[in-house]
Parts: C-alpha cells; sequence; structure tokens
C-alpha cells in the first residue's frame, strides 16, 4: 500500500508541479461553461416555444427544462472526454520510457501492479478534479429552477461520467504503455476510442449483432446514467472494462522487464 501511495503522490505531483495541469483544467471549466450557458438557452427557447404552440391550439404543455438541461449537459461531457482522455494519459508511460525514468521504477522494490494502479487513480484523481467546478453550474440549475430536476439524474450523471472517464483513462494507459511516443499513445487512444464509440451505431441493427455491439459500446450504458438508471450490468461491464484494460497494462509493463533481462 505504501509503494502504491508513493507512485500515486509522485503522479499528482507531477499533474502539478507544471502549469499544464491548471491550463487543462481551466480550458475544461471554460468550455463546460459555455456549453452549459448554450444548452440552458437552448431548452430554455424550445420549451418557451412549445409553451406558445399549446396555447395556441388550447393544448397546454409542461416541459421539463432542468431535467433536459441535465441530460444534455452530461451528453456533452462524453463528447469531451473523447479528446480529453488521450490527452491525459498519453504521456502515463510513454514518458517515462523517453526520459528513461521507467528503468528506475523497474528496478525499485515496486511491483508492476503498484505502478501501474498508482498512475491510473493519479489520472482519475486528475479526472474528478476536473469535474468538481461544474456542480457550480449544477447548483446553479437547482437553485434557480422550479421544479428542480431529480437528484437521481445529478447522481447518475457524475457516477456515469466517472466511470466512462475511468474507462477510456484504463484504455489511454494501456496504449501508452507500448510507445515512446507520446503523439503516436495520443493519436492510437484516439482512434480506439472512436472506434468503440461508433459501435453504439449498432443499436440500429436489429438482431443479436445489433444487441452485441451496442452491449460492447461504451456510450450505450452511459446513456442510462443521463437518465438516472444505475443498471447492474452497466457497473459490471465498466468495472470489467477497466479491470481488463489495468490487466493489459500491467502485463505490457512487466514485459518491459524481460525484455531489459
Amino acid at each position: 500500500m505504501r509503494s502504491f501511495y508513493a507512485i500515486y503522490r509522485k503522479e499528482m505531483g507531477h499533474y502539478f508541479v507544471s502549469p499544464v495541469a491548471y491550463v487543462v483544467i481551466a480550458a475544461f471549466v471554460l468550455i463546460t461553461a459555455v456549453l452549459f450557458s448554450v444548452d440552458l438557452n437552448y431548452e430554455m427557447t424550445q420549451a418557451m416555444r412549445q409553451q406558445m404552440q399549446g396555447m395556441q391550439y388550447g393544448m397546454p404543455t409542461n416541459v421539463d427544462v432542468p431535467s433536459a438541461v441535465l441530460r444534455e449537459f452530461f451528453g456533452l461531457f462524453s463528447t469531451l472526454v473523447l479528446f480529453l482522455a488521450p490527452m491525459m494519459t498519453m504521456g502515463v508511460f510513454a514518458d517515462e520510457r523517453k526520459r528513461g525514468t521507467m528503468e528506475l521504477l523497474m528496478t525499485s522494490p515496486i511491483s508492476e501492479t503498484q505502478i501501474v494502479l498508482g498512475k491510473f487513480f493519479a489520472s482519475l484523481t486528475l479526472f474528478a478534479i476536473m469535474l468538481a467546478p461544474t456542480l457550480v453550474y449544477v447548483i446553479f440549475l437547482f437553485a434557480h429552477s422550479d421544479p428542480a430536476p431529480p437528484w437521481k439524474i445529478l447522481a447518475g450523471g457524475y457516477a456515469g461520467i466517472l466511470l466512462l472517464g475511468g474507462s477510456l483513462l484504463a484504455l489511454g494507459s494501456f496504449v501508452s504503455s507500448l510507445t515512446e511516443n507520446q503523439i503516436i499513445a495520443a493519436v492510437l487512444t484516439f482512434l480506439a476510442i472512436l472506434l468503440i464509440w461508433l459501435l453504439n451505431i449498432g443499436q440500429s441493427l436489429s438482431g443479436w449483432v445489433g444487441s452485441t455491439l451496442a452491449y460492447l459500446s461504451l456510450i450505450s450504458h452511459y446513456e442510462d446514467f443521463t437518465r438516472g438508471i444505475v443498471d447492474t450490468s452497466s457497473l459490471i461491464y465498466y468495472f470489467s472494462f477497466m479491470a481488463l484494460f489495468i490487466f493489459l497494462t500491467v502485463r505490457s509493463v512487466d514485459s518491459m522487464r524481460w525484455r531489459r533481462a
């Protein structure tokens, strides 16, 4: 446990010793703030339009704007993570290998599993820190909307984005362990994520092929969370996805030791 914490603390210090983490967090907060504002204005405009049409035809409508805003907002999160995960993980192992510091880690009394888990949870912590400021928008929505959106959408949305982010970070860490070039790691991670993303198209297909592709898609499971639905199968899927790529990363790091020997 002490070795794991040493790796975790080292990685967190590496993130915040340079201005890179602060710039990325600031850019993420700015982008999400703009998207939230645009989404809120759009949903309010649509609600007013529907109400006016309902009054015109004598059919009053009741549009749940806060819930719609949250669902759309969490949907935009998933798109941002598609670009964010490759940037966050491209140097997790590739930079260590390029600078030669990976050899120091491999010769230290730390197991490959502790190295991989320490780096993974450090990147996941940074991701959670980036999400934390977005709570300000949600608090604003709860304070100024009547009725307030259901708490299950809020809790489910943030749980889903953490699981989605964790899965993509695990995938990106594995890809980063395969190369010394950060740009190659970022590009390959983006392509791998995009390929998995496209499996969501399988929902439009019929039969067992469509259901299988839909189940393998990361985004199809995430959509349930944005509606406040926490399905056991989705939890199993995300944790299995993370465990698989953490295991593959451990094996990849272990192979470095054998190649040097």
